[in-house]
């Protein structure tokens, strides 16, 4: 996959095509699109490096489509060219996050000099190298995908706590590591520990340790996951299952950056990233009283919100194949899945999402005596592997109003002012559910983008 590619929206045929010519000429994969509503329809099939885009516009405006990328994609470096532009506008852009504010006629040099920085920081390592390592455990083709781990290789090198939220089976601790791989405490230790999975009365002597005789059974000392990722990073996964008792120790840590062992008078130094993740909703279990909010916000200074498989259909032959080739040779006879079995794949709805695909890929291999899998075995370890159904009102809630929102914007074919007067709600609300549910206006429009 090319990493520098980049959009350009105008409705002036004669200068897409003279910076189209002047950008490739330069190195950079050019896509065209002649208004703001085909670049959102294109963004939704594909994440570009960088968006250049004329401000004034017949229908959506420059800025308003930059506005609207950005409340989904603020990573996404956006250059504005303007032949109306003035001093105040620019500083108010800036203000906003526009990446670059050039008048015309523009310097090409100079633009292209903007353009480089922005592919830099929006897709390629801060050192030039092409490189990706850091991610090489995500296997993904979808554009939802890209332009999170685009975020995400931006906050790996920033100190700042991460919550990770997503429902079971998305690979939260697998993109916790990633952005530890990707920042300079990479060298330094990375500890998982899964909140929910270890007993109350053992957790807080996981993570902070104890001393010898601090507790009956206590028959030696026990250093900490906090000492022991001591200059790492920390995930603490599932952190809305921890009880409250041991939330208000957590937020010491945190505040104080020293820890103290159980049954010791001394505290010490602790110098540790803490990235955590949950599939619960933090805001409703702070609201019941199940979660302290002052912990909720020193955790999640950022959120990233990783998307259901189903959401990222796209990339199900991907982790498919991937996960049949990891299967080692003396286990397995296929090699590849017929047009049905994947066709079966990729129209199932996963609520386990990727460890549920996993673990029917696994099953189907260990099952298979020929080189194809087959519809038929497919089925059968679907129906094997179906989780039990989550009746609760919360999912049940969840559902019904992801449901809905996708029912407005198909009636008003993606346009997000009249879905939000249908629903009795104004834009800003509207566009903040949108984020929630992680759904874009341009996946319901009919435009097609341009080629160029």
């Amino acid at each position: 996959m090319n990493r520098r590619n980049v959009l350009l929206v105008d409705d002036d045929p004669d200068l897409l095509k003279l910076l189209s010519i002047r950008l490739e000429s330069a190195g950079y994969p050019v896509a065209v699109a002649t208004s703001a509503e085909q670049a959102l329809a294109a963004i939704a099939l594909a994440r570009p490096c960088a968006l250049i885009t004329d401000l004034r516009m017949n229908g959506m405006d420059g800025m308003a489509l930059f506005q609207h990328l950005h409340a989904q994609d603020p990573s996404l470096p956006v250059i504005i060219l303007t032949a109306h532009g003035t001093i105040p506008d620019a500083v108010e852009a800036t203000q906003q996050g526009v990446f670059g504010y050039l008048t015309k006629p523009f310097d090409a040099k100079e633009l292209l000099q903007l353009l480089k920085r922005a592919v830099t920081q929006s897709c390629e390592p801060v050192d030039g190298n092409q490189d990706e390592a850091w991610r090489k455990e995500i296997i993904t083709a979808s554009p939802i995908m890209n332009s999170l781990l685009s975020e995400a290789h931006l906050l790996a090198d920033s100190e700042a706590s991460i919550l990770i939220q997503g429902e079971s089976g998305t690979g939260k601790e697998i993109l916790a590591r990633a952005i530890h791989l990707a920042g300079p405490r990479c060298e330094k230790p990375f500890i998982a520990i899964n909140c929910a999975a270890i007993p109350d009365q053992l957790l807080e002597s996981e993570l902070f340790g104890h001393i010898k005789g601090a507790f009956t059974g206590a028959i030696s000392s026990h250093q900490g996951m906090f000492m022991v990722a001591n200059g790492g990073t920390l995930f603490l996964d599932e952190i809305g299952d921890m009880p409250l008792t041991l939330q208000a120790k957590l937020l010491r840590v945190l505040q104080e950056r020293e820890v103290r062992p159980i049954g010791s008078e001394r505290t010490q130094p602790v110098d540790v990233r803490v990235i955590s993740a949950t599939h619960r909703n933090l805001v409703e279990a702070f609201a019941e009283g199940e979660f302290r909010e002052d912990l909720y916000y020193r955790l999640n200074v950022v959120t990233l919100s990783l998307p259901a498989l189903r959401q990222r259909q796209e990339d199900i032959p991907l982790l498919a194949r991937h996960f049949l080739e990891g299967q080692s040779s003396a286990k397995r006879q296929a090699t590849a899945f017929t047009p049905e079995a994947m066709e079966l794949l990729i129209s199932n709805d996963w609520p386990g999402n990727v460890r549920q695909l996993q673990n029917v890929v696994e099953q189907c291999c260990v099952l298979c005596s020929t080189k194809l899998i087959s519809a038929a075995l497919v089925a059968r370890a679907l129906h094997d592997k179906e989780p039990s159904q989550d009746l609760s009102y919360a999912n049940a809630k969840q559902q019904f109003e992801r449901d809905y929102l996708i029912r407005l914007l198909k009636i008003t074919d993606g346009q997000v002012s009249e879905a939000a007067r249908l629903a009795g709600r104004n834009r800003t609300e509207f566009y903040r559910l949108l984020r929630k549910h992680q759904l874009s206006p341009a996946m319901f429009k009919t435009t097609d983008m341009t080629q160029h």
